[in-house]
């Protein structure tokens, strides 16, 4: 009967043609999806509250008489308005309805029902509403309700009774996936009956129960995944670097290295040395020195007789890389630039020499990943801010050589939860220092009402000599609804060469620039020529002015918190006192939670902590950047200890039988492929 959960979607009892196309369009295809299409939330008609114990603002079960004839009239506009009156004794609750031409024959005056809803109060403030509540006879109150994704032709009813019907033809067909000793180690319920209770829950302990079971397996057969594609690929054969030049390169450096770099270029060296295949990531903080690290394993792989690639995000930062990098290796080491600038003959040069082994490095955009960009002994693949490409592109690179070794880069700190999904089969260093002399940057949140007095500040560090950035969300005005109130850069500029700070040099900088123009501008404030930089957050990425003293965000509620981190490490990287002001008139609370975080601490990690929770591990990373399947239930913020274990459990079952081949692990294996064979590299 297990082949049954392969059958398509319409031999569920109830689901046509029209119903099965319906469900396609939701991934929805065959019984076994159709039984693992989870609720997204649930309503508790189980416990009435009331009515004179409501309060504005919760949504919630009542149940009462209907003790008016429902009224009937339609709006000017042509809205369809139906009220009447519910009362359960000494309470009272006005009903409304909107565009409901059936309700007058639904709702009878004397009757008892139950209604579900979320209740507010109207325009007096005497009286609580409930607007288009789900409503049925009061005899008949369902308990706990499954409520699913819908559409506007797919209703969550709909949904529910072909659910319904699948675990009745089908439910017992399904195979237990985890081995009973699991089960057994943390009184997990059986898979049928997980699967019963997520769906036709009696109370809140069966959805407890269910999430608890079906979030553990999710999360296992994904760490098993990741734990056997991470083993495959540190398995693959890499060439040796035999030499370790690393520590007299470090002797060279005008700085001294912190230990987390020291550690880190330690790490990769070792990988390199292996004879396997390196595959790691270097997570820092900004400002913590991730490109010096790189630069010491680039400068052994030359060494040793080999080439290396980086790719960057953008032509600002390749171009800095550039200029960095041959600063650091002299001219002992010869580096190219390669990207969408770059003229067609001094490209066509540039590409002999990368071939025949005259270029020992190359530093580029995505131009580094066409066709004809061909290595001659390509060793080392390192990708900067990788998670601005897609998997696709950073594999790509990758391919230029006979498995080279892959280092990427990131300055988004990634919450520890995150890192074990989004990059399970690599293997991590973490730079948690930053370098001497770095000095705290001080945030202030204030409102637009702080324009002028910003403005006035601005122009007083520009005459002490600093330099300053002003960060907008637009490039123009018109890009989104007026009703916003958001400040492009373009008028920002125009407002301040006009105004406070006209006579000043001062540059614009944004992405719709074209690439020779904005390479100026870039040096133009390098050189410091440019003393005020109005920009978008093109240059939330890698810029490194050390003059840099002043970063003021327009409209900071646009941005994420990683982003508002990212933005702020732009200053700071000077050994004078820098100061970051967000400006923000929004009032909710989201807005108001993030710009106190960044008020409170400037630890990129914790800073990503919090962003994972207040934004979701959806938003945190998109499957396009992290290759990963996207979760049906787990959440990375409440169910860390559940991933722990998982790993922990996934980590037990292959060193125990590597290739998933016992008959116990065989659901396992099969789940795993599967899950996987849709997002493979």
């Amino acid at each position: 009967m297990a082949d049954a959960l392969g059958m398509r979607v319409r031999f569920v009892k109830g689901v046509g043609d029209a119903r099965e196309k319906q469900l396609a369009r939701m991934g929805v295809r065959t019984v076994e999806d159709l039984l693992f299409f989870f609720p997204r939330k649930y309503e508790d008609w189980s416990s009435p509250v009331p009515l004179v114990d409501l309060k504005a603002g919760e949504t919630v079960c009542v149940r009462g008489t209907v003790s008016f004839p429902v009224s009937v009239y339609r709006t000017p506009g042509g809205t369809l308005i139906a009220r009447t009156m519910l009362t359960d004794g000494p309470g009272l609750l006005r009903l409304v309805f909107f565009n409901n031409k059936y309700i007058k024959e639904q709702l009878k005056e004397g009757e008892t029902y139950c209604f579900y809803g979320k209740v507010t109060r109207d325009e007096d403030g005497n009286m609580f509403v409930m607007a288009s509540p789900a409503f049925v006879p009061g005899d008949q109150p369902p308990g706990m309700r499954a409520v699913y994704p819908a559409t506007a032709s797919l209703k969550s009813r709909q949904i529910g009774r072909a659910v319904e019907n699948a675990l009745a033809q089908y439910g017992e067909s399904v195979p237990e996936t985890l081995p009973a000793a699991l089960i057994e180690k943390y009184r997990l319920l059986p898979i049928g009956e997980a699967l019963k209770k997520i769906h036709l829950p009696e109370n809140e302990a069966d959805i407890r129960a269910a999430r608890r079971r079906l979030i553990y397996e999710e999360l296992l057969i994904l760490q098993l995944g990741l734990c056997l594609r991470g083993d495959a690929r540190r398995q693959e054969s890499g060439c040796r670097i035999e030499t370790d030049r690393t520590a007299a390169f470090a002797s060279r450096l005008p700085f001294a290295l912190t230990g987390a770099q020291k550690r880190a270029i330690a790490e990769c060296a070792a990988d390199m040395a292996s004879g396997r295949c390196m595959r790691r990531l270097l997570q820092g903080d900004v400002g913590s020195g991730k490109t010096a690290v790189a630069a010491a394993l680039m400068d052994t792989v030359v060494g040793n007789g080999y080439q290396c690639a980086l790719m960057a995000p953008t032509e600002v930062l390749a171009n800095q890389h550039y200029e960095t990098l041959s600063r650091f290796f002299g001219e002992g080491v010869r580096v190219a630039l390669l990207t969408g600038s770059t003229p067609a003959a001094a490209r066509k040069k540039l590409l002999a020499s990368l071939e025949t082994g005259e270029t020992d490095v190359l530093i580029g955009t995505h131009a580094v990943i066409t066709e004809r960009v061909r290595f001659h002994r390509l060793a080392l693949a390192v990708t900067d801010e990788q998670h601005r490409f897609g998997v696709r592109q950073r594999a790509s690179l990758s391919e230029k050589g006979e498995a080279p070794h892959v280092l990427v880069m990131s300055a988004t700190p990634i919450p520890r939860t995150l890192s074990m999904i989004v990059y399970g089969d690599l293997d991590i260093s973490v730079l948690d220092e930053k370098p001497a002399g770095r000095q705290p940057v001080e945030t202030y949140a204030v409102t637009t009402d702080y324009r002028p007095r910003i403005r006035r500040f601005l122009r007083k560090q520009i005459e002490a000599g600093r330099q300053a950035y002003v960060v907008c969300p637009l490039v123009e005005e018109g890009e989104t609804d007026v009703s916003e109130n958001l400040l492009s850069a373009q008028q920002c500029f125009d407002e301040l060469a006009a105004g406070e700070l006209k006579g000043l040099p001062i540059g614009l900088l944004h992405g719709r620039m074209k690439p020779a123009e904005k390479d100026r501008v870039m040096r133009a404030f390098s050189a410091g020529d440019v003393k005020l930089l109005v920009c978008t957050t093109v240059i939330e990425v890698g810029v490194d002015v050390p003059n840099a003293a002043v970063i003021v965000v327009e409209n900071a509620e646009r941005f994420g918190l990683s982003q508002l981190h990212q933005l702020r490490g732009r200053v700071g990287r000077g050994s004078g006192k820098s100061i970051c002001v967000l400006v923000s008139d929004a009032g909710n609370d989201a807005a108001v939670g993030r710009l106190s975080v960044m008020r409170e601490t400037d630890d990129g990690f914790k800073i990503a902590e919090a962003d994972l929770a207040l934004r979701g591990p959806g938003d945190f990373f998109g499957n396009r950047q992290s290759g990963l399947p996207s979760m049906k239930l787990a959440d990375l913020v409440t169910d860390a200890r559940i991933l722990y274990a998982a790993r922990e459990d996934a980590g037990a079952i292959l060193a125990a039988d590597p290739a998933l081949s016992e008959p116990e692990h065989a659901a396992l294996r099969k789940k795993t492929e599967a899950l996987f064979r849709q997002y493979a590299d």
